[in-house]
């Protein structure tokens, strides 16, 4: 069975499709959670947002195209998480001046993708490594200790860079006229 056999068969509420998808990715959407939630909460906790993205699959089965389910994943898995650590009182590994997008209604949803566009172009626009620190920072959720190692870089210089490419970013958009709540 490939993704989109997978996805038809979830779509027609096959079990096995979701065992499926849960063979392949709960070891990837784990990594996502617990990167996330880190020392914050427990195993335990992080094992319930795997089971709730799962979950979240099986409702939305529909809304996925085949070959997006991974990045759909990973980003239920980031929302899921973050909302844990709402609930429980915790930080989120992201500072305060993050960019806020609401969807309230058609308008707003074609102007939200507009700006996601005009972000990604912005941050793959951005240098080697900050490109790439940026994304694993942010996207991936990984720790600044687990970027340096694997990129090889000083832990000192790793922490600075997301700061830096948050501060590109917002020069960025606002000459691009996209309004940004801090």
């Amino acid at each position: 069975m490939d993704e989109h056999e997978a996805l038809s068969a979830l779509r027609r509420r096959d079990e096995r499709a979701l065992e499926w998808f849960i063979d392949r990715y709960a070891a990837y959407v784990g990594t996502v959670a617990a990167n996330i939630l880190a020392s914050a909460l427990s195993v335990a906790d992080a094992e319930e947002v795997s089971a709730d993205v799962f979950y979240t699959l099986w409702v939305n089965a529909k809304r996925i195209r085949p070959g997006k389910a991974k990045p759909y994943l990973a980003g239920v898995a980031r929302n899921k998480a973050k909302e844990r650590l709402r609930r429980c009182g915790a930080e989120l590994p992201l500072e305060d001046d993050v960019l806020l997008l609401s969807a309230e209604n058609p308008e707003r949803r074609l102007e939200a993708r507009e700006q996601a566009r005009f972000i990604r172009q912005a941050v793959l626009a951005m240098p080697q490594p900050e490109h790439e620190i940026f994304f694993r920072y942010y996207y991936y959720c990984q720790p600044v200790a687990r970027i340096a190692q694997e990129m090889a870089l000083n832990p000192a210089t790793v922490k600075t860079r997301p700061h830096r490419g948050r501060q590109k970013l917002k020069e960025t958009l606002t000459k691009g006229g996209y309004p940004i709540e801090t």
